[in-house]
């Protein structure tokens, strides 16, 4: 079974296919924010759409991480670290490109388990 939830024109926020859970690529609102506070806000819209989605941070499987600028790695790291569940890590990947406005520093892609 497929359910969409926020879904427009062009994509849906969070799709579900049975168990997995797959979010869009998420930016921050407040593009204003150096990394850490833009990597801070992607990671708070994860935990709500994770938790709408019957989820949490300990069901990451899998995550794609975008900076714009790879300078950037160990300040995005930081804040990561922090997040990030240290008993049940993701397998993850992060790389320098060019995102869709200059203003944002970082996008994150995931995909989850539902909680058991």
């Amino acid at each position: 079974m497929i359910t969409r939830l926020h879904t427009g024109p062009r994509m849906s926020r969070i799709v579900t296919h049975n168990d997995t859970i797959y979010l869009a690529g998420q930016v921050a609102d407040d593009t204003s924010q150096a990394i850490q506070g833009q990597t801070r806000q992607v990671l708070d819209k994860i935990d709500q759409l994770l938790s709408e989605a019957g989820s949490d941070k300990s069901n990451v499987l899998s995550v794609t991480i975008w900076l714009a600028d790879i300078a950037d790695f160990a300040e995005m790291n930081a804040v990561w670290d922090q997040w990030v569940d240290k008993a049940a890590p993701p397998v993850r990947a992060t790389c320098e490109s060019r995102l869709a406005r200059p203003d944002l520093k970082v996008e994150i892609l995931l995909i989850a388990a539902r909680r058991a």
